[in-house]
């Protein structure tokens, strides 16, 4: 069973502060990770993914770097990506430290755009297949005729889950899950028209800080996912119901 888990960049660093880990935060997801991968009811194949916060963004923000805005400063794209890796080290070291068998995984030197998004996942599924633990991360992508764009944790965990077929998706963020109007939890979201008065119309991606791109991407996926919080981590690794699950099977 593969599972994609995504810890978001807000999570595991001080977004307001740049290039600043939150190490503490680091440490209780990886003893988290580290005990779900030892217990029977935790994933037998784990492949994670972080978002950049305070490292990536704050590079990419200086530079005029988007997902969608491009340059062709190489020195810009290698800092972005500079930094990425610090933060991955991070990860990766923690994770080593609890016993977890886990791999860097950089992105920049095999993703690609052209004509949509290309990520090649021939290693990660062989480290899977050798019980490692890939880590991929936000990063910097050379895109066809725009140079260099981000390439977002999010979008990486939608290619992964797709092109491993994975069993079930989460994606750890700083709010429990998806609210409603009253602050509370949606417990089960099947259709986007289902939260639309939530997050917004067909525009509100970017309005609403992300969170209505995330619920459109996990609906696409065949398996289901979830949006949850750090304490509610645990459960999600055990398989138990975590947040707001999404699922548009």
């Amino acid at each position: 069973m593969v599972t994609v888990l995504k810890l978001g960049g807000s999570v595991i660093t001080e977004k307001d502060a740049p290039e600043t880990v939150d190490e503490a935060a680091i440490d209780r997801a990886s003893d988290a990770i580290a005990a779900a991968l030892s217990n029977e009811k935790g994933p037998t194949s784990l492949v994670l993914v972080h978002g950049g916060g305070s490292f990536g963004h704050h590079h990419a923000a200086r530079h005029g770097v988007s997902t969608t805005g491009g340059t062709h400063d190489a020195a810009a794209l290698t800092e972005i990506h500079r930094a990425m890796g610090e933060l991955n080290t991070v990860v990766v070291d923690a994770l080593q430290e609890r016993g977890v068998a886990a791999l860097p995984v950089r992105p920049l030197s095999v993703a690609a755009r052209r004509n949509g998004l290309q990520l090649p996942l021939e290693s990660v599924e062989t480290m899977l297949s050798e019980e490692f633990v890939p880590v991929l991360h936000g990063d910097v992508v050379t895109d066809s005729g725009a140079g260099g764009t981000i390439l977002s944790g999010d979008e990486i965990v939608v290619a992964v889950a797709s092109g491993l077929g994975a069993d079930r998706v989460g994606l750890c963020s700083t709010v429990p899950g998806v609210l409603d109007e009253d602050g509370d939890v949606v417990e089960r979201i099947t259709t986007y028209e289902q939260v639309a008065s939530i997050l917004g119309g067909s525009g509100a991606t970017d309005v609403t800080g992300g969170m209505a791109g995330k619920v459109r991407r996990l609906l696409d996926l065949k398996a289901p996912a979830a949006i949850f919080d750090p304490p509610n981590l645990n459960r999600f690794l055990t398989g138990e119901p975590a947040g707001t699950t999404v699922d548009g099977r």
